[in-house]
């Protein structure tokens, strides 16, 4: 405690009951017999339903063979699995035994896998049996060999010498789920990776006072209840998935959490339709396909309260007919990996603001830092409240563990005096309504003027051909970086790419929301964009390879 008494109260018992029984895991054991036949979990893959009495059985046997196996206190158990019911046993049940989990990207590759296990070295370590060969190259490259290893799945795992299958790790004698006696709020109970859109992931450590107070900004931005059954189309290892009423939320709540290992928008509706399922969580790019879907093939959505989405702002046209189609009830988080989302944009504002990413969170400070040099700037030196003054987003949290583990250089890059600097562009209006219109590192600079990217894939956006585009900037000897738009076609428009570009230079011309400078210069026609895990652009990614796509000949030249 910092800081000196106000009055004679002694605050002690009650910093013992705050410290020790308002864990994470207290919280799941009261569910376990408050809730006790009530459905927690079911798997969408076989229909299989756990209730909150066999939740607790399955996580306390996990518990008790992962500690048989070697796992103490603060040792990791690393877990490389699709939106499964294991994952959510394992999320709970390492911290039964004050062990820290960490879930992993099941999309990386065998270097970037292995890079993780040499950083976190785990006691035990979970994958998926169908990845077996990748898990095998990974653990050759790694100089850190976990001393157990299990496959999940019933395929066949024996490229991996000397692994176990699931059912393996359980011991059937382990009592029911409880909280470690000696567990703490400040305990470490998670450490995620950044899916990053730059450079190696970052181990991001959460305590459980991080995993309470994380479910509590979700239980009350969402108004949910343990009536109410949750499904996530985004997976579980990241932030967006398990925290945003995945397992974190709706266990600490009470309510049913139902799996979805890939997504496949007719499944979602089917699932929606037939399981009665009332919020369905994902990254906007999944809501597209299930329009789509739903306007093909109509199925029956009135037990949907909601959609939430995490990554990326609205169109307001897309936000329309999403209403329209799915529910009217979308909402909009925008946040990281570090802090969870800060902002919120309810559904009742969602067209209102549509591009905006709400206001700060119950808890959070949220402000639009002037940038006034290469370093993190002072919280307190704001832009305007104009809703066109650029500053950096800044955010004070307490859903922040406020470091990355053993890395000060990176600390140095985006924490300061108890903010987190998210590294990304916005604007804020007199309401306090942030819009963010880029990040930091993916402004270009053209001519000596900065023109945002976010900002021209809108006017692009706009044009009705136009399903996707990334902008970014190629570096050009006369003018530091020239603007380029790489653009995916909606199906049957824009053929012809010489007649593409003319016609999409003519409508950036035509746009009075776009300075001339702002312009693309070249265009090149794609089929596809990268996107992280939550569906934020990865424009790095394109802007690493403008170079070698212009001299390549892919660019096309709208004709003047």
């Amino acid at each position: 405690m910092t800081g000196s008494a106000n009055s004679d109260y002694d605050a002690t018992v009650f910093r013992g009951v705050f410290e020790n029984h308002y864990t994470y895991a207290t919280g799941v054991e009261r569910n376990i017999h408050r809730y006790a036949t009530r459905t927690a979990l079911t798997d969408s893959e076989t229909g299989r339903s756990w209730t909150y009495r066999e939740l607790g059985e399955v996580t306390g046997q996990l518990a008790s063979g992962l500690a048989k196996r070697g796992v103490g206190t603060g040792d990791v158990v690393c877990y490389q699995l699709m939106n499964r019911p294991e994952f959510a046993f394992l999320y709970v049940a390492t911290q039964g035994i004050r062990a820290v989990g960490s879930p992993m990207n099941f999309r990386l590759a065998a270097g970037e896998t292995a890079f993780i296990l040499d950083d976190s070295k785990p006691v035990v370590f979970l994958f998926e049996a169908a990845d077996a060969s990748i898990i095998a190259n990974a653990l050759e490259l790694a100089e850190h060999r976990p001393p157990v290893l299990v496959a999940v799945g019933p395929e066949d795992h024996s490229a991996v010498e000397g692994a176990i299958g699931f059912a393996e790790l359980l011991d059937p004698e382990g009592p029911s789920f409880t909280a470690p006696k000696d567990g703490s709020t400040w305990d470490e109970t998670t450490r995620l990776y950044t899916s990053g859109t730059t450079g190696r992931p970052k181990a991001v450590p959460l305590t459980s006072l991080n995993e309470v107070l994380t479910a509590h900004d979700v239980i009350i931005n969402m108004s949910l209840t343990p009536k109410d059954k949750t499904m996530n189309m985004s997976p579980w290892f990241h932030r967006g998935g398990t925290y945003c009423a995945g397992p974190n939320t709706v266990f600490y709540m009470g309510a049913e959490a139902v799996t979805l290992p890939r997504f496949d928008a007719g499944l979602v509706l089917d699932l929606v339709q037939n399981e009665g399922v009332t919020y369905v969580i994902g990254a906007p790019t999944n809501l597209e396909r299930l329009a789509d879907e739903q306007e093909a093939h109509h199925r029956d959505l009135s037990t949907l309260k909601g959609i939430v989405t995490m990554g990326a702002p609205f169109e307001r046209n897309a936000a329309l007919r999403y209403q329209k189609v799915l529910t009217p009830n979308i909402s909009n988080g925008y946040g990281t990996t570090e802090a969870f989302w800060n902002t919120f944009l309810p559904g009742d504002e969602l067209t209102t603001y549509a591009g905006a990413a709400g206001r700060a969170s119950i808890d959070d400070d949220v402000v639009i830092v002037a940038v006034r040099g290469t370093g993190l700037g002072d919280p307190s030196d704001q832009v305007a409240k104009d809703g066109k003054e650029i500053g950096e987003v800044a955010v004070r949290s307490i859903k922040s563990g406020y470091t990355y583990r053993n890395n000060p250089a990176e600390d140095a890059k985006k924490f300061r005096d108890g903010w987190f600097y998210a590294g990304d562009l916005a604007t804020w209006n007199e309401d306090e309504v942030i819009t963010v219109v880029g990040r930091k590192d993916d402004m270009i600079i053209s001519g000596g003027e900065n023109v945002h990217p976010v900002q021209v894939e809108e006017t692009l956006a706009a044009h009705e051909g136009v399903a996707d585009s990334i902008v970014c900037g190629l570096p050009d000897q006369e003018w530091g970086q020239l603007v380029v738009a790489y653009v995916v076609r909606k199906d049957g428009a824009l053929g012809d790419e010489q007649a593409a570009a003319d016609e999409l230079e003519a409508f950036c011309r035509a746009s009075i929301d776009l300075a001339d400078f702002k312009r693309p210069r070249l265009y090149a026609f794609v089929k596809e964009l990268p996107y992280t895990a939550t569906g934020k652009k990865q424009h790095f990614v394109m802007q690493g390879q403008s170079a070698r796509d212009h001299a390549d000949g892919r660019f096309v030249r709208p004709a003047r």
